[in-house]
Order: structure tokens, then sequence, then C-alpha cells
């Protein structure tokens, strides 16, 4: 499959092999991805990542790893980029994002979206809509995030905030906490 890996320098490789599902993930074929800051540190060396970058990305299911997932094949989705290790603590107290064996799609042990395709576990997915387009599901994860942020708000009364960083991600937590009654 064609892809784009980071070693020493990013470079476009046609020969990468294509992933197979392991029992509880689906193999999706990428139709598009998204590129962020965190993308372009990668290849910079930031965190020493090895791999296909990319984590904001929309695709179609067209494998599962077992047959119980069926249901999914051809479904168009997004997904949690955060693979945790589902029997520690903080899996399972706090969510994937906290733990400490957790891989990250495209940033941290999993290969991600620059390519023609990936693998993730099927807890991580997310059905599209027919109603979203491609070009407005590619913003789900970052947008998450966003909402992430204002859920870390929510305890504290509505007020004047700074958000720092004119990015996309800096633009919609903006946008996220201006809803939620912040002067932003």
């Amino acid at each position: 499959m064609q892809a784009l890996v980071l070693s020493n320098t990013l470079a476009y490789r046609t020969d990468f092999a294509e992933p197979v599902p392991a029992a509880d993930a689906a193999l999706i074929e990428l139709s598009l991805a998204g590129i962020c800051a965190t993308d372009l540190e990668l290849a910079q060396g930031y965190a020493g990542f090895r791999g296909i970058p990319g984590h904001e990305f929309v695709g179609r299911v067209v494998a599962v790893g077992d047959p119980q997932h069926n249901a999914w094949l051809q479904q168009r989705v997004v997904g949690s980029i955060n693979i945790g290790c589902q029997t520690c603590p903080e899996c399972l107290q706090h969510g994937p994002e906290h733990c400490p064996h957790r891989r990250v799609l495209g940033i941290r042990g999993q290969h991600g979206a620059f390519a023609d395709y990936l693998t993730l576990p099927m807890r991580n997915l997310y059905a599209i809509p027919d109603s979203v387009t491609d070009r407005a599901a590619v913003f789900a994860e970052p947008l998450a995030a966003a909402l992430k942020v204002a859920e870390q708000l929510a305890q504290r009364p509505a007020g004047e905030i700074a958000v720092v960083g004119p990015g996309r991600l800096g633009l919609l937590i903006g946008k996220v906490l201006a809803l939620a009654g912040h002067d932003v």
C-alpha cells in the first residue's frame, strides 16, 4: 500500500505492507486525513515517533478481524485515537487516554492515517451518518479534544477566558467555550 512513513525523514512509500486487523479490530480504507500541528511536529522529531503518522481521518471499514463485527463492513467511520490496554486501573476508571500503556493512532506505537489503510479496535470506531460529509467528519477528533476542554471547565462559572493558539484546535476550543457561555 501507499504510505507516508516517518523514520529519520518523512518518505513516501508504495511498498508498505497492508495491515491485518486483529480479532477485535477493523481494517479501514482511508478516504480523507487531516494534517494537524502534532503531525508537523512529529515530522520534525517530536516524541521520536517512527511509523505512519496521522490521526484525523475518515474511512470505510473493509474488513473485520471477527465475523461478529460484519455489520460494520462498508460503514463510514472516524475513530478515537487512544488505544488503552483495557486492563489497568487507569483504563478502567478514567478511560484509555489515561492508560500508561496506551498506543495513540499515528503518534505513539500505532500506524496512522497517512496511508491507504489503517487498523483500529472496534471499540474505537464511530459510524458517520450519511448526512455528514467527509470534509466535516474529519474534524471529529479535534472537535472531541475541544469538547474535552469545555468538559474540564464545566464546573467553573462562565466568564472571561483566553485561548492561546491560532490553529484549528485553538479555533475549535474558542468556539466551543463561547457556546458554553464564556467570553472568549
